[in-house]
């Protein structure tokens, strides 16, 4: 199998992902990968996926297919498609031929859609994956976002195709894990975060994601400065104005910011498709009980 996929429309932050780029971040780069892996997942087994996919956000994405055929499997948080004109579910796979096109708007909840297909992501391996880090100019295609006119190759065959189980947005609190330095933190302002009302900004971004301290927990309160150290996906950092900001996927390798908590990695998939104006609640899980549902999801 073999296509080529010109790009028509993509919104700022679309780019090529895969697993991620792991072990690199004692050199300052940190793995990228998809914001919403179950999504990734999801959409890679619709379409018995090779390796990569294109990550797209609420600006949505359309396709071309300039040769060749292939399938697509389509999944993450919920958007509207349509195949040729023709509207067709989503959360699923189509066949695309020569002269398609696929075009993708927002739906009714979720920040990031992924599309993957039965064939490899022709693009060069950097540090062993093809992940797009626009902060560090690696991966993808040359390390940056994904353009109209782009265009993107397909060789080889994928695997098995499968039916996963239709994605949710979820609901509940956000569950995290105290974090390296919340013994800074005053008990107050350990109490304020986990009784607390926060709502998710408009700043956010593969880096991170602020937070509208609602209850103004941390106002002003936290001026603290440390020694930077490893940063991991899911911690939250607050600011020297009391802000805070959950760290995402292609997060900065080192921080000098207290970070109170860190999300744990069962919940942050929901937790990057919480769109702007979204309110939060954080609740406090053990360790172990963070690694009980990372094995069972």
């Amino acid at each position: 199998m073999s296509a080529v996929i010109q790009i028509q429309r993509a919104g700022p932050l679309t780019s090529i992902q895969d697993a991620g780029r792991f072990g690199m971040l004692a050199h300052g780069i940190s793995a990228s990968g998809p914001m919403d892996r179950g999504g990734y997942a999801a959409a890679g087994a619709l379409a018995g996926a090779g390796l990569g996919g294109v990550e797209f956000t609420m600006a949505g994405l359309e396709i071309f297919v300039a040769s060749g055929r292939c399938r697509v499997g389509f999944a993450g948080g919920h958007f509207v498609a349509h195949h040729n004109g023709r509207a067709v579910d989503w959360f699923g796979a189509v066949a695309l031929e020569a002269g398609d096109r696929l075009a993708v708007t927002p739906g009714a909840w979720g920040n990031y859609g992924y599309l993957r297909f039965d064939g490899d992501i022709v693009a060069q391996r950097m540090m062993g994956s093809i992940a797009t880090s626009s902060r560090a100019g690696l991966g993808g295609l040359e390390g940056r976002a994904l353009r109209a006119g782009d265009v993107i190759a397909l060789e080889g065959s994928g695997g098995a195709v499968s039916q996963p189980a239709p994605l949710e947005p979820g609901a509940g609190p956000i569950r995290f894990v105290w974090g390296l330095h919340a013994d800074l933190f005053p008990q107050a302002a350990r109490q304020g975060f986990v009784e607390g009302a926060f709502a998710i900004t408009t700043r956010m971004d593969r880096m991170g994601v602020r937070l509208d301290d609602i209850g103004e927990v941390f106002g002003g309160a936290s001026s603290l400065s440390l020694v930077s150290d490893a940063i991991v996906p899911g911690d939250i950092q607050i600011l020297g104005d009391g802000t805070p900001i959950v760290l995402m996927r292609d997060h900065q390798p080192t921080g000098g910011y207290p970070r109170i908590a860190t999300v744990i990695t069962a919940d942050l998939d929901r937790f990057a498709q919480m769109r702007a104006g979204t309110a939060v609640a954080f609740e406090p899980v053990g360790v172990e009980h963070a690694q009980a549902l990372l094995r069972s999801g």
